[in-house]
């Protein structure tokens, strides 16, 4: 006689020599795992997993993001979309509105606005950039240093960051700056560095001491793990999200403080193209050639908010209490 089917589910023993019908669900619960994955048998997701996940599903993220995107490409290839100079000047053509093939008209030098402002992005973005990765990579270094050992290092770098921060950013810049007849970036980056990282060894600094104090580093820390160990393997990667959220969020801030800089006169010089340099040339022609201030500064408004923007969908998705 043909065996009797079985009712759509399974059959699992309960160790007490019975048995009890399971769900198709459940009984692969019990063999593997849900089949998204997620299950106890499942792999676990990371924060970082975690983060992207959200991210990619946030439009602040995406549209951020495209404009960020879009700007690292000008400035690696500002050719793409501007094909002139931004040097070229002609004085005949001063404070002149829009024309065919340029958009933005010309500066009271004659240099067309739309060529200069697409080349001002390089700088912009190379100074943000390069003062972040600085910022953030000796900030880290000293405030996790500092957290990690504590006693009088700890005491020390408190006693530092106390006397970096009563430092005005634009007073310090106007004083340090003012004697560099450079008219390279180096300068200014160097600034930016020598003054932000504070705040980033200060947010380091507690993300260690918070990280150090858990289970798995004290369980590591008795089975012998060295110094080495414990801050690249356990502490750093669950102490790095605060730092990258605050450097992003900074970034935009650099850029900002390089145009304020080069406003004032002593950030970058000429012939350097930058959106403060055509800020600080515009001003004085506001009344007669408002176009000359407008798209430089619309450029730079931009992409600070872009940076900004970024900063608060990152720090909203790698921040545990938010979700």
């Amino acid at each position: 006689m043909p065996e009797p089917q079985q009712p759509e589910g399974a059959i699992a023993g309960t160790g007490m020599g019975g048995a009890m019908d399971l769900a198709v669900s459940e009984a692969t619960t019990l063999e593997g795992g849900r089949p998204d994955g997620s299950g106890p048998s499942g792999k676990p997701r990371s924060l970082w997993s975690d983060a992207w996940r959200d991210l990619r599903r946030n439009p602040v993220f995406i549209i951020s993001g495209l404009v960020i995107l879009f700007l690292v490409v000008i400035s690696l290839w500002p050719s793409l979309i501007a094909s002139g100079n931004p040097l070229k000047c002609d004085l005949a053509k001063a404070q002149e509105g829009s024309q065919p093939g340029h958009p933005f008209g010309f500066d009271g030098q004659g240099c067309d606005v739309y060529t200069r402002t697409v080349y001002g992005a390089r700088t912009s973005v190379t100074v943000g950039v390069c003062a972040t990765l600085g910022v953030a990579l000796l900030g880290s270094a000293l405030g996790g240093l500092a957290g990690f050992f504590g006693g009088f290092w700890d005491s020390l770098l408190s006693r530092l960051t106390d006397i970096f921060f009563a430092i005005p950013v634009v007073l310090g810049g106007l004083v340090l700056l003012s004697v560099v007849t450079s008219s390279t970036v180096w300068p200014v980056i160097g600034f930016m560095v020598l003054l932000g990282w504070p705040q980033i060894s200060r947010i380091a600094r507690g993300s260690v001491i918070t990280a150090k104090q858990n289970d798995y580093v004290q369980a590591a820390r008795a089975l012998g793990a060295s110094n080495s160990r414990l801050l690249l393997r356990h502490i750093t990667p669950n102490a790095v999200a605060p730092v990258i959220v605050v450097a992003t969020i900074a970034l935009g801030t650099y850029i900002s403080l390089e145009a304020t800089l080069s406003y004032l006169g002593v950030g970058l010089k000429p012939p350097t193209v930058s959106w403060g340099i055509d800020i600080s040339a515009a001003s004085a022609y506001i009344r007669n050639a408002p176009h000359m201030l407008l798209w430089p500064a619309g450029a730079l408004a931009i992409t600070v908010l872009a940076f900004i923007m970024l900063g608060d969908a990152v720090r909203d998705a790698l921040d545990p209490k938010l979700r």
